[in-house]
């Protein structure tokens, strides 16, 4: 007896590809929809974790710390929290050097990468809690915790070291003349030959505006442009501040 082969009929071979092309259609248009929104998450997750906390909006706050106002850009506000406009006990900054400009997507491995410290300066801007700046502390209260004769330091400045008892064992304080014979003074934490620097080695604080303390922070390679950076700094708060006064107070 022999085995009957099996013909699909025309009709049916048809019936055959119709279904399966419809299953097929329906089945390539799900997987393209589901890689479509695995691609759209992925890059919004990406984008997401690439900002890693920093937006590139340039939407003005107007933010008020005590009786001074500020107007300051959001890519400039270091902390998302901050990002708003109202009154605030303080504000942290970050900005390039030496174009003083907030975060961009052109400028972002400058903000991401630790190997660079040079690259950025950090800024906090509060009330003032002391009468004197750090240039207004070095004669009644620095000058005594001195030891050892002045050094030579980066950029003309000069070298302090500080007694071990001081609570300031780690650190220095360099030394210098500001136009009109202001004292310019900053301290810093300098790093051992070999290691690295840091975004922090050194801070300064200065008083701006009605009662505010300018704080800020700067790797220990920028030394050599202390000059530069001082006025950098103060014609950014300046431009910060401008015609930004409360009603009723006038110009000094």
């Amino acid at each position: 007896m022999h085995a009957r082969s099996h013909v699909r009929k025309p009709d049916e071979a048809a019936l055959f590809s119709a279904r399966f092309l419809k299953r097929l259609t329906i089945g390539t248009a799900a997987l393209a929809a589901l890689t479509a929104a695995i691609s759209l998450g992925g890059r919004t997750l990406g984008e997401h974790i690439a900002l890693a906390g920093h937006t590139e909006s340039r939407e003005m706050h107007d933010v008020l710390i005590g009786q001074d106002r500020l107007r300051l850009p959001a890519n400039a506000i270091r902390f998302e929290e901050q990002r708003h406009s109202g009154r605030a006990d303080r504000i942290d900054l970050y900005l390039t050097w030496p174009e003083m400009e907030g975060y961009s997507n052109a400028n972002r491995l400058r903000f991401n990468d630790v190997g660079r410290p040079e690259s950025l300066v950090f800024i906090q801007l509060s009330q003032s809690t002391m009468s004197r700046d750090m240039s207004g502390r070095v004669d009644p209260i620095y000058s005594h915790l001195f030891q050892g004769d002045p050094e030579t330091g980066p950029g003309g400045l000069t070298l302090r070291r500080l007694k071990q008892d001081s609570g300031y064992a780690d650190e220095v304080m360099l030394l210098g003349a500001l136009p009109g014979g202001a004292t310019y003074a900053v301290r810093c934490v300098l790093p051992e030959t070999g290691q690295p620097s840091t975004s922090a080695d050194c801070q300064r604080d200065i008083h701006i505006g009605d009662d505010l303390s300018l704080l800020y922070r700067f790797s220990s390679r920028l030394l050599p442009q202390w000059q530069a950076m001082e006025h950098a700094i103060r014609n950014f708060a300046q431009a910060a501040l401008a015609d930004r006064q409360l009603p009723g107070k006038s110009h000094r």
